[in-house]
């Protein structure tokens, strides 16, 4: 019941074609949102001509021009104009006060009194005497003056006293400013009376100058008030840039008022317009056919595969969103990019083609964004290149590391070339420059391993690290097959080594078609003495069983199979090898057979001997297919030539084209001719015939002579039945050595 149930269904969708629309609904959502994405960003980007955010003394990356005509105040210009205004006030100050004079030269007399009564104490020592002229603060006097004083005699000392005060006078009724102290001190010596000896007058031109004092005064407050007012006088200074104008040049070091020009274009409002939009849907609706048509062209699977196309979705609009805010701002930024990150991603989770194809798209969307960023999209697009190129498909984790390195390198070889000289760069940013390409290649790196993994997991696709770990001979399923189905096991390790090759020859993807052979009939585990590979003597259960039973449990493998693959957790790409070996194929041996013992009238439902399905939906599981049907034809058949081999692998083949069980595939019939040279290269070496040494001739023989015979002119009883009774293959069994119910399955 539930087998009918199912078949069914099967019919239904095959009816209504649910799963045909189903498959391209998906696409067409996942295109529309990533056109949306596109075209919103390119025209969000259009009307700010290029953003860039620089500081004074950064180097352009790229040259920015004014979008359209603009004019604005600028805040720098305005302020450089209103500090010149404010430059050219004087400093103000209060009228010199006459006080002043008066009060200083009272206390220059006072001072003078001070002295002379330390020098009317002689019984003092002169140290002590010295000291004491010192420690007048009026004067300010150092010890050799204090010195000198003391050794005037008193007349000298009364000349001095008297014309101290009135040289003080003379040189204070002048205006001294703490600015011009310094200049009264040096019209003293003008000032002081001829009529003194030498050593008085020195004595007192040093004290004269000790006493003067400042009379006109700083008026702060004064002075700053006229400023500000020369400030506010000030107009606002306007720019105008010209649509087209050039803002920076790329190379050029920004100056400060480079710097603002570019601030005020970021900080511009976007001015939404028809043909704005228009230019950016243009662009981005054309490039996406473009690689839309180029992926098909270069990955024809992927239009089976949503898993691939959601995670190229995913990816591709995180990293347009990246591209739009880190290419238009801050001038190292653009270097930091991780372009290679996105295209090894893209080579190791889904396909190397698909990954040059993109990393093509992304560098015209960088030059949409960036007209003038040539020289950016080129040490992006190279250092992607060459990140692809060296990890490969990742077989191992090491190639992630050399790759790393190679971006580095490669960053660092087209900024040299791109830049030299380096005149125009200071030391500094030589040193910002090494420590930027080294980080691109190590950050790429880094986010392309994380993301093998994480991505790879989340989204469900299969990475060569996974099917290397799978092809392990220690793997639990294949350490049951090995011990309950020795046969099966050797079976499979002669069809993955046949379509492993035929895959390589044709560009698929070899590894996953000799994983998926190792795997697909891990259901024989279950119920291994029903195939005749593992029948062990000339009695088989089929025997004793109708025929519709017999088909059941032939068929069940596949069933049994996928059960197995879910429980051991193998992923769907493995999957899909145990559902799609034999496709909707006829278990035609019991159904011929069923046919023979119905009784009149009675009505033999051939959906009942086919297998479940899908027919391959892949080149790989398509080749697995033709390499399981071959082998087991050419084991059981076992042509005695080339030409017997040829002709049986060509009709083999062919019927499975005739029959359409290879139409969803995606193989051409050049690779089919392929695949056919191959498989007959490869079949040829592994079963070719072998003589029969003859047995000593025995005398009661007659005189008959043994003659050498090759095992291939023996028939075979025991193929592996389960590709025997598939298409034309028991054909050919029934032709050579008659039909075996044990050969289903």
């Amino acid at each position: 019941m539930p087998h009918t149930l199912e078949r069914f269904w099967s019919r239904t969708r095959r009816a209504l074609r649910i799963d045909r629309w189903r498959e391209l609904a998906v696409p067409v959502l996942m295109i529309l949102s990533l056109g949306i994405v596109l075209v919103a960003l390119l025209a969000w980007q259009l009307p700010y001509g290029n953003r860039l955010a620089l500081d004074a003394g950064d180097i352009a990356p790229f040259t920015v021009v004014a979008p359209r005509q603009i004019t604005f105040d600028s805040e720098l210009l305005t302020q450089r104009a209103r500090e010149r205004a404010a430059q050219q006030v004087p400093d103000q100050y209060d009228n010199h006060e006459a006080s002043v004079r008066r009060e200083q030269v009272l206390a220059a007399r006072n001072a003078l009194a001070q002295v002379t009564e330390v020098r009317m104490h002689a019984d003092d020592t002169l140290v002590r005497q010295t000291g004491d002229l010192v420690a007048i603060s009026e004067l300010n006097l150092d010890a050799e003056t204090a010195v000198q004083i003391l050794s005037l005699s008193d007349e000298q000392w009364a000349q001095v006293e008297r014309e101290v005060p009135v040289a003080l006078d003379r040189v204070m009724r002048d205006e001294i400013k703490e600015s011009t102290l310094g200049q009264a001190r040096r019209q003293v010596p003008g000032m002081v009376s001829g009529a003194l000896d030498d050593t008085a007058s020195e004595v007192a031109i040093v004290l004269t100058r000790n006493l003067i004092r400042p009379n006109t005064f700083f008026n702060a407050e004064t002075t700053e008030t006229l400023r500000n007012e020369a400030r506010d006088a000030v107009e606002t200074v306007s720019v105008t840039l010209n649509e087209g104008q050039t803002v920076i040049r790329n190379g050029d070091k920004a100056t400060a008022e480079q710097a603002e020009i570019l601030a005020v274009l970021n900080g511009l409002q976007t001015e939404w317009d028809p043909w704005t939009v228009l230019r950016s849907a243009v662009f981005g609706l054309m490039l996406l056919a473009a690689v839309i048509g180029a992926i098909y062209r270069v990955r024809p699977r992927i239009v089976h595969d949503q898993r691939e196309q959601a995670l190229l979705l995913v990816i591709t609009i995180l990293w347009l969103l990246a591209a739009r805010f880190m290419m238009v701002s801050h001038p190292l930024l653009p270097y930091y990019y991780p372009l290679a990150a996105y295209a090894m991603l893209v080579a190791v989770l889904c396909n190397l083609r698909v990954a040059q194809v993109m990393i093509v798209a992304f560098a015209l969307v960088l030059l949409f964004m960036l007209p003038n960023g040539a020289a950016i999209v080129i040490y992006q697009v190279l250092g992607a290149l060459v990140g692809v190129l060296v990890v490969g498909r990742a077989e191992r984790l090491t190639l992630f590391l050399w790759a790393g390195a190679a971006i580095a390198l490669s960053n660092f070889a087209t900024i040299v070339a791109m830049n030299a000289p380096f005149a125009q760069y200071s030391s500094t940013m030589l040193l910002e420059m090494l420590m930027v390409v080294i980080l691109n290649g190590g950050l790429s790196a880094a986010i392309a391993l994380i993301g093998y993994f994480v991505l790879g997991n989340l989204f469900g696709i299969t990475t060569p690290l996974q099917l290397t770990e799978l092809s392990r001979p220690t793997h639990p399923l294949l350490r049951q097959l090995l011990l309950k189905a020795s046969g099966t096991y050797h079976h499979t390790i002669l069809v993955s080594n046949l379509a492993e090759r035929a895959a390589a020859a044709i560009g698929a993807d070899a590894l996953l078609v000799r994983v998926g052979a190792y795997y697909h009939d891990i259901g024989k585990t279950v119920r291994p003495y029903f195939f005749a590979e593992n029948i062990l003597d000339e009695t088989s259960p089929h025997e004793k069983l109708d025929p519709l039973t017999s088909a059941q449990i032939i068929i069940s493998h596949v069933k049994d199979g996928v059960d197995l693959a879910q429980k051991y957790k193998l992923p769907d790409r493995i999957q899909d090898f145990i559902r799609e070996h034999h496709g909707q194929s006829l278990v035609k041996y019991f159904y011929v057979q069923a046919q023979r013992d119905a009784a009149d009238g009675e009505r033999i439902d051939e959906a009942d001997f086919r297998y479940p399905g899908p027919n391959p939906r892949s080149k790989e599981t398509a080749i697995l297919m033709l390499a399981d049907t071959c082998e087991a034809a050419v084991r059981a058949v076992r042509p005695g030539s080339r030409e017997e081999l040829e002709m049986m692998v060509n009709r083999l083949i062919d019927e499975r084209i005739a029959s359409g069980e290879l139409n969803e595939s995606d193989l051409t019939f050049k690779e089919l001719q392929t695949v056919k040279d191959v498989f007959l290269h490869v079949l040829q070496g592994v079963h070719h015939p072998r003589i029969k040494y003859p047995e000593p001739a025995d005398k009661t023989d007659h005189g008959a002579e043994a003659v050498p015979e090759t095992n291939g002119s023996q028939p075979a009883s025991d193929q592996n039945g389960h590709h025997g009774g598939v298409g034309g293959v028991e054909t050919a069994v029934e032709r050579v050595a008659g039909a075996n119910p044990a050969m289903e399955g």
